[in-house]
């Protein structure tokens, strides 16, 4: 996905033999890199993003190898800025997979190994048949959406009814990005498994047996499938929902929701803060979209209030509804969010947002949503309206607002 993300993966055995994989994936509040947070909005290369943990080992005949891990993260060219914070957290990964193995080994004891593979076996293949049933029901199409910078991700669905089975062409998506909006192949294909996961109308936990019918053809090198050592950090949060807004764009399902995380991450060499943004949802044919939601690839919860400001030298002037933002329609789409913090100190900060110029499309005849509005307000009285990708300088006393997308209407 992108460098803050690390996934931390444990074999369980049986006698010599691996009989399963167990992993935690958790979201590092720093890893290094050009700008605290991890996330500069400027980065070009992967490696001004951060230390790449890359198969590195954690622990060895039980024993957690925690001078190595130092060592990875203090190499240069951008070290990790709070490395007890990560330890810490890697700490607790290698925990959660401790007890993952536990568990199943738990399981496997009182079935039997032969049964346990036999359900797992068994959910994937009735997640695979309810993905070829719903394919039953689509037909060809096609859709292209834009990102403010320019480039674009396209998509043709070519439906085989009678095998239950889809092909998605990529092809015409734009070539590498030369910044950070990068996704690498597995976020596209995650992207494709929810799109289609939402769609199915079962109650199947997600797998890997959803993508079974489906053919994914990307162009290589390209934004969602890039090269090293092409910049990431902007893929996995926001090209992310640019490929599920332009599957649903497709295949018609909904107006686009705000189609961006809002990522606003700030910090100094003391502390890193990483939040994510809340919009309008799009509508659909029998609804009004939602307003000040996460939408599709974005799950967070934001930090208490209280908290918020007695960790950090800030104060949350301001958290509403942007009333009216949201596209009209036979049903209109969700309004967005206006958030506004002072700063109480100096900090670096970093904006991966998306739909400062493009317009979150309406479906129908429905209107797009309204684009969102990133500003600084200086304590000299000033006013800096930002774009949706920037690394800024605040100062005391300065105010950051972000007004978010609101999402697409749906109908005339």
């Amino acid at each position: 996905t992108h460098l803050p993300d690390i996934t931390v993966v444990k074999p369980v055995f049986e006698g010599d033999d691996i009989i399963f994989y167990v992993a935690s994936r958790g979201h590092h509040a720093d890893v290094g890199g050009m700008t605290p947070g991890s996330a500069p909005a400027n980065s070009t290369s992967v490696e001004q993003e951060g230390v790449l943990l890359n198969g590195e080992k954690l622990v060895e005949d039980g024993v957690f190898l925690e001078e190595d891990l130092r060592e990875l993260l203090a190499r240069d060219p951008y070290p990790a800025r709070s490395p007890d914070q990560n330890v810490a957290d890697l700490k607790a990964q290698v925990a959660a997979c401790e007890k993952g193995t536990i568990e199943l080994l738990g399981v496997v004891d009182h079935y039997g190994l032969t049964v346990v593979h036999a359900y797992m076996a068994h959910v994937k293949r009735n997640a695979e048949d309810s993905v070829r049933r719903l394919i039953g029901t689509l037909s060809d199409c096609s859709f292209t959406y834009g990102t403010d910078d320019g480039h674009q991700v396209s998509v043709a669905i070519t439906v085989n009814r009678e095998a239950g089975s889809a092909t998605l062409d990529f092809t015409g998506t734009s070539g590498t990005h030369p910044g950070n909006y990068n996704a690498p192949r597995a976020v596209c294909q995650a992207a494709v498994l929810y799109v289609f996961r939402c769609m199915v109308d079962d109650d199947i936990p997600l797998n890997a047996g959803c993508m079974e019918p489906l053919e994914l053809i990307l162009p290589e090198p390209s934004m969602i499938s890039p090269e090293y050592p092409a910049a990431v950090i902007a893929g996995n949060v926001e090209t992310s929902q640019l490929i599920v807004d332009t599957l649903f764009g497709a295949l018609g399902v909904m107006a686009a929701p705000q189609g961006t995380m809002n990522n606003f991450i700030w910090g100094n060499d003391r502390y890193q803060y990483y939040e994510t943004i809340c919009g309008g949802a799009g509508a659909t044919a029998r609804r009004d979209g939602c307003n000040a939601v996460h939408t599709h690839m974005t799950n967070s919860r934001l930090t208490d209030p209280e908290v918020l400001e007695w960790r950090y030298p800030v104060v949350l002037e301001d958290f509403a509804i942007r009333r009216g933002s949201g596209g009209a329609g036979a049903h209109r789409g969700g309004d967005g969010t206006v958030r506004r913090i002072r700063f109480n100190d100096a900090v670096t900060v970093s904006l991966l947002t998306s739909h400062r110029e493009v317009a979150p499309y309406g479906m129908a005849g429905g209107e797009p949503g309204a684009t969102g509005i990133n500003t600084v307000f200086r304590s000299d009285g000033s006013e800096e309206r930002l774009p949706g990708t920037a690394s800024c300088e605040i100062h005391p006393g300065d105010v950051v607002q972000i007004s978010t997308p609101g999402g697409g209407g749906y109908g005339a």
